[in-house]
This record gives structure tokens, sequence and C-alpha cells, in this order.
């Protein structure tokens, strides 16, 4: 029998756009007011909050409550997916606005997975919360770059701590080509690097208790 509860709340954007999240939240004690939100990969490619379902559910296993949702025009949230996830950059404001005033949470930790990563790290510094950046395979590579390129900028540019995990086999990202994007980063940023391992391998569920382990690691950092 798992530790932990998992509510389902909707969430309304500006622009109207009706999401889906879910809440994991443990059924001990909780540790501390910081909230974990976490960003699915690229929609148009099947990213969906259950994608994430392992990471939260460990989180909040461990203390601490987690919010996945699926973005607009994915599962049960109305609304059309954009190429380039700026749109979806809204999505990610409004959960953390609903975290903030709903789970009286004044600290977020928000962590994106493959496409999800340069859409979080789009909104980190339009959040007054966001204490903390984690990015599962940031797509910095030249190709992935013609879609997300345009979101780099802000994310390189916040002073928040940054920790960016990928795989020394990802074929959107070298592991050169994470160095070179970092190496001007503003604020704190460490690289995690796993050996062999690939982008989409990373985004399996064999991979979700090494996750935990990480993000918990820099949550006790923050």
């Amino acid at each position: 029998m798992s530790n932990y509860t998992v509510e389902r709340i909707k969430v309304a954007t500006p622009d109207k756009v009706e999401l889906m999240p879910k809440v994991f939240k443990p059924n001990e004690e909780i540790k501390d007011n910081l909230v974990v939100v976490l960003v699915h990969p690229y929609s148009i490619l099947g990213g969906r909050q259950a994608l994430l379902k392992g990471i939260a559910s460990g989180l909040a296993e461990n203390g601490h409550r987690a919010v996945t949702f699926d973005m607009r025009g994915v599962g049960e949230s109305t609304g059309r997916a954009s190429l380039t996830g700026f749109a979806e950059v809204k999505d990610v404001i409004a959960v953390c606005n609903w975290v903030s005033e709903h789970l009286d949470s004044h600290r977020i930790l928000l962590v994106g997975s493959s496409a999800g990563a340069p859409i979080a790290g789009s909104a980190v510094d339009q959040i007054g919360q966001v204490v903390g950046y984690v990015s599962l395979g940031y797509p910095f590579g030249m190709m992935a770059s013609i879609l997300f390129g345009r979101h780099h900028k802000a994310i390189l540019q916040s002073s928040k701590p940054k920790l960016f995990v990928m795989g020394t086999r990802d074929g959107f990202t070298s592991v050169k080509q994470l160095n070179n994007k970092l190496s001007s980063a503003a604020g704190r940023n460490e690289i995690y690097l796993m050996e062999g391992v690939s982008h989409f391998e990373m985004e399996g569920p064999a991979y979700d208790a090494e996750m935990v382990k990480l993000i918990l690691k820099f949550i006790s950092s923050l």
C-alpha cells in the first residue's frame, strides 16, 4: 500500500485553458512547505503527466508534495498544444500560482523533463515563489534549438540555483554542448551526467528512483 495520496484538481489559465493537475501528497509528515512542480516532455510527441508519476510518487513517499499536470491540448486539459512551447509557459505559471495559493507554499521547485525543461525554464523568473530549477534532459542541441532555442536565454540568465541532469548518450544534446551553454550561465549551475544513458532511456521508469534521489539532494541544498 502506498504511503501517499493523489488529488485531482482543476486550474484555469488567464487565456481560459482548463488544466487537470494531480497533487501527490505524503500520508506521513510533510517535510517542509516546498512543493515540486513537474513539467512533462513535448506534448506533440506524446508527452503527458503520466510519464512523471514515478518521480512525483517517489517525492511524496519521501515527504514532499509534488504536482504533475497535462499541458494544454493533452489528456483532459483543454486548448491546443503549441510547436514552440511558449503558450505552455502560461500553463506552468498558472499551476505554480495555484500551488502557492492553495497549498500555502512560498517555495516551489520547478522540474522540467525533455521539452518540459525549456518550457519550465522560461517560467522560472516569472514566478517569485520558484526557488530552484531542475532540468532532466534539456534539449540544447542544434536541431532541437529550431523549436526551443528562444527559451534558452531565460534560464541561462536566471540567478536561481539550477541542476542539469543528462545522459552522456543524449541524442539531442552533447556533453560539450551542455558545458558550452552553461559556461556563461548566471547563478549556481550543477551538472549530473548519467553515463551511457540516452535521452529517451532517461525519461523511462527505470531511472525514476535515481531522478528522485537527485532532486531530493538538490532540495536539501536550497
